[in-house]
């Protein structure tokens, strides 16, 4: 098991957010705006749904990966801290979906 965790490669994202654009793809995504990460990340979210339907778990597995990076580049370019989404994650799962659900009122 390994010790690396979302919140290292938040630190590596803005570190080479940092860097120039020919030094780091990071840096290169950073400069291209928003709209471009935002489609990258797109692209990868596309390639991960395709190795989960086909069942490819090492391809699954590689895409995962990109897709997490190529997410926390969006997050870094909308100044949103990692920290925002486990805090959002953490208040969905407070309780479980299909008691929050029940406890709606209907419109």
């Amino acid at each position: 098991m390994t010790d690396f965790s979302l919140s290292d490669l938040e630190a590596i994202v803005a570190k080479r957010a940092n860097a120039t654009p020919d030094e780091s793809w990071t840096a290169k995504l950073v400069a291209g705006g928003q709209a471009k990460a935002a489609k990258k990340l797109g692209e990868e979210a596309i390639e991960a749904v395709m190795a989960a339907v086909q069942n490819d778990r090492e391809n699954l597995v590689y895409e995962s990966a990109d897709l997490l990076y190529h997410l926390m580049v969006v997050l870094k370019i909308a100044d949103i801290p990692l920290q925002d989404v486990m805090q959002e994650l953490e208040r969905r799962t407070a309780q479980t979906g299909l008691n929050e659900k029940a406890s709606r009122r209907d419109p």
